[in-house]
């Protein structure tokens, strides 16, 4: 199983009415150096101003980004060419990150490669420390940026973080 873990950007809460603005995505081993980043173009002319703010891109500048259908179909070549076997969604806020991932997948390509199922990173490690209050973050070593490739790099560091204090994953 290869676990990828993904975080994402949008101008607005929920894909179709809104937008997703940026992604990224890194292969969860040691070496963390296999990653993807893709810029999206608008699918809808709804937006919320504060929402770009947040990936720091002006809807002008999203206004000259690739077209959903080959970033997505891009996207899709890149896992089935790093990834061996069943693919894993993973992320930091997977109810998110995979609502929009999964929605672009399908709307554009006619299937999402990672299936129908995704893992929550603060939820597993919550889980780990038996208390629903445990947050994970201190275990990033790159900082939380809103760049797509760096959180997801920094949400994987700390994935790898917690097979180092004993959670059974393999990253085959």
């Amino acid at each position: 199983m290869s676990y990828v873990m993904v975080d994402i950007e949008s101008d607005g809460p929920i894909p179709g009415d809104y937008s997703m603005v940026c992604f990224g995505a890194v292969i969860v081993e040691p070496e963390l150096n296999r990653t993807y980043y893709g810029q999206l173009k608008p699918v809808s002319d709804n937006f919320l101003p504060e929402a770009l703010v947040v990936s720091r891109f002006s809807r002008d500048q999203c206004l000259e980004f690739g077209e959903p259908e080959s970033v997505m179909a891009d996207f899709g070549r890149w896992l089935r060419s790093n990834c061996k076997g069943r693919i894993m969604f993973i992320s930091d806020n997977n109810g998110f990150d995979w609502q929009f991932i999964n929605w672009y997948f399908h709307h554009f390509t006619g299937s999402n490669p990672f299936g129908y199922s995704s893992t929550n990173l603060g939820s597993l490690y919550k889980g780990m420390k038996q208390d629903t209050f445990a947050n994970f973050k201190h275990l990033r070593k790159t900082k939380h940026t809103h760049d797509p490739v760096d959180d997801a790099v920094g949400n994987a560091e700390a994935l790898l973080q917690m097979k180092e204090m004993g959670l059974k994953i393999s990253f085959d």
